[in-house]
């Protein structure tokens, strides 16, 4: 079973991040130009929180406000759960089904070190399955 670490490098992709005081128009364009759902949110290096799709579905459109005057801040998820570089993908699957969420910031010694989506741990998760399939068809037809 790989761990979160393992995961991250694979991805090769660096920390894409957005401040505070962002316009939820600049992380939309932002978001949009690197095709990812969900951005953390940094001050320096500390984590403020998590901007997501879901965020400014439910907390700029279906409330009639702008994105270009709106500030990051003024909409993120600011409890945001995390995982650990140890943990495995197991792990995060259940925490992800069953909070019903879809990105998970990485925290190694309160740094974020990157962000794993319900994308990666299900590709994970099939090609462990795949790996598993194909050693028992090694061993039946032995």
């Amino acid at each position: 079973m790989k761990t979160v670490d393992q995961m991250l490098e694979g991805k090769k992709q660096q920390l894409l991040y957005i401040t505070p005081d962002a316009t939820v128009f600049d992380a939309l364009k932002l978001m949009a130009e690197r095709d990812v759902g969900a951005l953390v949110v940094l001050e320096g290096e500390k984590l403020a929180g998590i901007f997501s799709e879901r965020d400014y579905a439910r907390k700029i459109i279906l409330l009639g406000k702008s994105s270009k005057e709106t500030l990051v801040r003024e909409i993120m998820t600011d409890k945001v759960l995390c995982v650990r570089p140890e943990q495995t993908v197991q792990e995060c699957m259940a925490l992800m089904t069953e909070k019903r969420i879809r990105h998970l910031p990485v925290l190694d010694n309160k740094k974020v070190v990157g962000v794993i989506s319900i994308g990666d741990v299900v590709k994970e998760t099939i090609s462990e399955q795949k790996f598993i399939i194909e050693q028992l068809e090694t061993y039946i037809h032995q």
